[in-house]
């Protein structure tokens, strides 16, 4: 049993070691073959990155990051490409930011209004894709894409003056009722900047993140499925219940994406809120592997670059470095536990061979049903 952890442990280390050392080399080449010197422009990227007013901007990115990850994971672990994050993120944000400048209410009540309304938007806004998907057959991924494109447009339609949108005349800019200062949400404060009270939410959905799909039997049906639909289906499973099931939660989690930027930060929703941050979910859930504790390394490392890009630009190097970095990565992870898993298997078919040599007996027959899995 020991010999098997150890072996685990080794198998799940090597490959996100892999991937960097590999992301590092073909960035070094890149920046070689420009002309420029890649060990400064390292240096640099670590010297700005660690700075302290760096390093609350980390966070926050990393928070709304690690939010979407997790958004995205969900249906990863089922073999469900939730390409809509972005949308429904995005569209949860403006009905909530539109429901809180709204309301009147004491704080303590205002802000879980405001977060169950996002939930409710975002889950209704990717169980969409889930019931076109299990009744119609059509592939998640289209109607993802296609309902991305629908709620920018919806958000379009209602962020307008007369609408749910409020006209600010000085700044030229249209954006929805602000929330009352009671619902503004608490920050951690530090001698360069605040660092959004919101992380402790993220913390906490990655705990129920980690307990719903390793410690419950909605979990193991949830990766059961995503492992092999038929076999899930022999066993009991109502596959096309999971499916919807799944992304009714992964887009409730895609709708606190948004929640530290409105109740941290601009406190309504207006034509200058973020966008994109669900497409750097899915990069950032492949890197974390899916787990919880992976997509957080994720989260921070991909805030760290973007942060580091800054640093470049000061000396001169070109900011799109960190673009080729980041997609680099990305890739080396992909063909990183690739080549792990296949050398775990190898190595594990090597063992039981030598173990039924030693014993005597054929080589197909293992007589155990052990396996050894490189980690997911």
């Amino acid at each position: 049993m020991k010999k098997f952890d150890k072996d685990r442990l080794i198998l799940g280390i090597a490959a996100p070691v892999l991937a960097v050392v590999g992301a590092l080399i073909v960035t070094a080449l890149v920046l070689l073959a420009t002309g420029k010197e890649p060990f400064h422009a390292f240096n640099v990227m670590v010297s700005y990155g660690s700075k302290s007013d760096s390093q609350v901007y980390i966070l926050n990115k990393a928070t709304t990051y690690y939010l979407a990850g997790l958004a995205v994971a969900v249906g990863f672990r089922m073999n469900l490409f939730n390409i809509g994050v972005d949308g429904q993120y995005r569209l949860a944000a403006f009905f909530a930011a539109a429901v809180g400048g709204a309301l009147s209410i004491p704080g303590i009540v205002e802000i879980p209004v405001i977060i169950l309304t996002a939930m409710v938007v975002g889950a209704v806004w990717a169980a969409i894709a889930g019931v076109l998907k299990v009744t119609r057959g059509v592939s998640e991924v289209i109607s993802t894409i296609m309902l991305n494109s629908i709620a920018g447009i919806v958000i379009g339609y209602f962020l307008q003056d007369g609408r749910l949108g409020v006209l600010d005349k000085n700044a030229n800019m249209v954006s929805t009722k602000p929330l009352p200062s009671s619902s503004h949400l608490f920050n951690f404060s530090t001698a360069t900047g605040p660092v959004v009270g919101f992380i402790v939410f993220a913390v906490l959905a990655g705990v129920l993140y980690w307990f719903g799909l390793s410690r419950t039997r909605f979990g193991f049906d949830l990766r059961a499925v995503g492992r092999s639909e038929s076999a899930a289906q022999a066993s009991g499973v109502n596959v096309k219940r999971m499916v919807i099931t799944s992304m009714l939660i992964s887009g409730a989690m895609a709708g606190l994406v948004g929640m530290p930027t409105l109740l941290n930060q601009s406190y309504d929703y207006g034509t200058d809120f973020p966008t994109g941050i669900g497409f750097t979910g899915i990069a950032v859930a492949l890197l974390g592997r899916n787990n919880p504790i992976g997509i957080g390394i994720g989260a921070l490392l991909w805030a760290f670059l973007e942060r580091a890009s800054n640093g470049l630009e000061f000396e001169g190097y070109d900011k799109e470095i960190v673009g080729v970095i980041q997609g680099v990565i990305v890739l080396a992870v992909v063909i990183a536990y690739e080549l792990v898993r296949r050398y775990g298997l190898t190595r594990q078919q090597r063992q039981v061979g030598a173990e039924l040599a030693a014993a005597g007996r054929p080589a197909g027959d293992s007589g155990s049903d052990d396996k050894l899995e490189v980690p997911a």
